[in-house]
């Protein structure tokens, strides 16, 4: 991994000096996000991370005093061309050659690999999960409420995956309703794959990409939610109101100010029974290291409660349940109204595209106008709907999401396509014994240097759950990318030099592509 190699030779340097194993200054050596001052370093030392006296009283000028002394210890040497001190940072500046040689070999070596083979993902250890996301309810239209769900647990689904992890995805249908029984039942008992794929449902998934390992439904849980409330009468933990309705005391010194009703007076279980059996029977079935729930935060409380009275009864691993709360989306209107259903926002976005893509000149050559029509105006809208926290709500635009120019899903398409194109009219022949030595302009330069700091945002998203930071890293790197675009001519220049520019392209687009696809986009070749 080419920034790995980079910190790497950092670190043991710095090991020496400030006598730390290298290990754990690692993550301490950040890449410089690309600024359009221009002359920036590659790598820069957070001062604060390597002292033990950085609490809040020890002042900046003494960061800057420190970086400036460790700044004048260190030495250039073959991998580092420039040493220097900023406010509480040490900066790296790394030989300009062996910057583009060594990123542009990892970047067409590891494809769709680069960044999650980085040293920053070697501590972390490879889990089995169980994601529970979208869950419509089968009785009713698939709700535009559920897009959200459906795009965040895919996300999710698909960085685990990406980094190693071991993922099984659930639906978990709200199924009172007998259409699901019938699907369901039908499904287990004669196997017939037409049938359910000839379901709606099924269909949805398929255009927005996304699969499921597993369907599973409340009524499953119906006879088991008897059990748990036996269980947890055993264990006492059951208490009967004056109404007859049964409830678990939650708060801490037992006199009821926090509760969770889970059955009805007549003895019938709710929503959290089915709920607490089926997290009882994943866990029993998969063994999985962690169970994540994808649904918005009007559900948080639900969740709070479900993970509270696992632990109660004695389930450890509830500590290791988490639920993925996303705000709600306002706006989402048709030309014809108020958007209640998702294949409503489907046909609307196909409209949408192909009206904007009739008006552009280079359509009539694109092969199919209606697929590339809902690949780019689903990348819209995955776009407008990662931008933010997950957590926030917000309002919808199709005028904002659909913008060819600017920061949108249809301007990380075209960047795609026009990237794709350049290859194609160029042989698209592979790339090997280049002279990528000679890429030195400051606009190769800055893609290169992105290009660098891509394995820190894929760690930061398998941090926090958060595809904000992809979004916003691939957003950069497609206006990085046009303007090299611009200024870096491939046709026309001396061929080693069009080599060089062509490999460089390359690069930048096998990142976009790998990016685009985790967020659950597919890229488009032509528009």
């Amino acid at each position: 991994m080419a920034a790995c190699s980079f910190r790497r030779s950092i670190a043991s340097q710095l090991s020496k000096v400030l006598d730390l194993p290298p290990e754990n200054l690692i993550k301490s050596i950040s890449a410089v996000p690309v600024s359009k001052k221009r002359h920036v370093a590659d790598f820069q030392l957070s001062i604060a991370s390597v002292t033990e006296d950085s609490s809040s009283d020890c002042l900046a000028q003494d960061l800057h005093l420190q970086a400036q002394k460790l700044a004048e210890r260190l030495k250039c040497d073959a991998v580092v061309r420039e040493i220097s001190a900023g406010p509480g940072t040490v900066n790296f500046t790394i030989n300009r050659e062996l910057l583009a040689k060594t990123v542009l070999q990892q970047v067409l070596k590891d494809g769709s690999q680069y960044g999650v083979k980085s040293e920053l993902f070697s501590t972390v250890p490879r889990q089995k999960a169980v994601i529970e996301f979208s869950s419509p309810n089968i009785a009713k239209k698939f709700h535009v409420g559920h897009l959200r769900s459906t795009i965040v647990g895919n996300f999710i689904a698909n960085l685990k995956v990406a980094l190693g992890h071991e993922v099984i995805r659930i639906n978990y249908l709200g199924d009172w309703g007998m259409q699901f029984g019938l699907l369901g039942v039908g499904f287990q008992h004669f196997g017939n794959k037409e049938k359910l794929k000839s379901s709606p449902l099924q269909h949805l998934f398929e255009r927005l990409g996304v699969h499921f390992d597993e369907y599973s439904g409340e009524s499953f849980y119906h006879e088991k939610s008897q059990e748990i409330l036996k269980t947890l009468e055993d264990k006492g933990l059951l208490q009967k109101t004056i109404k007859g309705t049964g409830i678990v005391d939650l708060s801490e010194k037992k006199d009821l100010s926090s509760f969770s009703t889970v059955m009805r007076s007549d003895g019938t279980s709710l929503y959290i029974t089915r709920d607490l059996a089926a997290a009882i029977d994943r866990m029993n079935k998969h063994s999985c290291d962690t169970m994540i729930y994808v649904t918005d935060k009007s559900q948080s409380n639900h969740f709070q409660h479900l993970f509270q009275i696992l632990k109660l009864m004695g389930y450890d691993w509830a500590e290791r349940c988490q639920h993925v709360s996303f705000g709600l989306v306002q706006g989402m209107k048709t030309r014809r109204g108020e958007v209640i259903f998702l294949e409503d926002v489907l046909n609307e976005v196909r409209s949408r595209m192909l009206q904007n893509m009739a008006s552009a000149k280079t359509t009539k050559e694109v092969e199919d106008p209606m697929e590339t029509a809902e690949k780019v105006g689903l990348a819209a809208l995955i776009i407008q709907d990662f931008r933010g926290l997950l957590s926030s709500d917000y309002q919808f635009s199709w005028d904002r999401a659909l913008q060819s120019r600017g920061d949108t899903g249809v301007f990380l398409q075209y960047t795609h396509a026009r990237l794709h194109s350049l290859e194609q009219m160029h042989g698209n022949e592979q790339l090997t014994d280049v002279n990528v030595a000679c890429l030195q302009e400051p606009d190769a330069i800055s893609v290169l240097q992105h290009l660098l700091r891509y394995d820190e945002v894929l760690y930061r998203s398998s941090q926090d759950l958060q595809p904000k930071h992809i979004v916003s890293y691939l957003l950069t790197l497609s206006h990085l990318a046009a303007v090299a675009h611009k200024t870096l001519p491939v046709k026309g220049s001396a061929p080693e030099l069009a080599q060089a520019r062509l490999c460089l392209f390359q690069a930048a687009r096998l990142v976009l592509a790998s990016g685009m696809k985790l967020l659950g986009i597919t890229p488009v070749t032509q528009m």
